[in-house]
């Protein structure tokens, strides 16, 4: 018997995300960038096995999984997605400029959602995740602002975690948990320290190169 839609969306968007790490740990990348086919064989064996029950509820693998991770926002299973993508056709790479733009508001966004939600002031922003006009306007002014500047990967990730959020496809009926969840906020935030060592360090380099 299938579990419900919204368990089953959950333990795929699971999958999803733990075979793009497994696949990213593997490296296996060859001339050109161009996945070998050992390592696309690995994930997709990570991606099969994860399904195959066990213990005497013959719950998956993933089922124990989620009770770890809880569920997953719309945001990382897709980025994971498009990873597996890039590596397995070599289709749809994204600039570094696009994935910059993401990163920083991911890390800009839990910064100010996680603390309120947890009480550090007189005001929960993640009420507004219920439904809010104000909220939907500050996310179409930030879709707007990215394609003007020629950035995709924000607005494509924003339609996403809307279409997925009207339609009920989480269990969560806050907008919220389908655009963030804390698993992408620790990758946010390590992301943004990478490239602020990296652009300090440019800096440094550049100040004290020799004339």
């Amino acid at each position: 018997m299938l579990p419900p839609l919204t368990d089953l969306v959950a333990l795929l968007g699971i999958d999803v995300v733990l075979c793009a790490g497994v696949l990213r740990l593997l490296g296996g990348q060859g001339e050109h960038g161009v996945t070998k086919p050992w390592a696309k064989g690995v994930a997709a064996l990570c991606f099969a096995l994860l399904w195959l029950p066990v213990g005497a509820a013959q719950l998956p693998l993933l089922a124990f999984v989620r009770g770890i991770s809880s569920d997953l926002s719309v945001t990382l299973v897709a980025l994971a997605g498009f990873f597996l993508v890039q590596r397995f056709w070599s289709y749809g790479a994204f600039s570094a400029r696009d994935h910059a733009a993401l990163w920083l508001s991911v890390a800009l966004a839990t910064a100010f959602l996680y603390p309120l939600a947890l009480g550090w002031g007189d005001w929960d922003a993640y009420r507004v995740g219920w439904g809010s006009w104000g909220l939907w306007a500050g996310l179409l002014a930030l879709a707007l602002l990215c394609w003007l500047k020629g950035l995709r990967l924000l607005p494509l990730l924003l339609a996403l975690a809307l279409l997925a959020w009207s339609v009920n496809l989480m269990e969560s009926r806050n907008l919220w948990d389908y655009l963030l969840d804390p698993w992408l906020a620790i990758a946010a935030w390590l992301q943004c320290l990478r490239m602020g060592a990296r652009w300090l360090r440019n800096r440094l380099m550049h100040r004290f190169r020799p004339a």
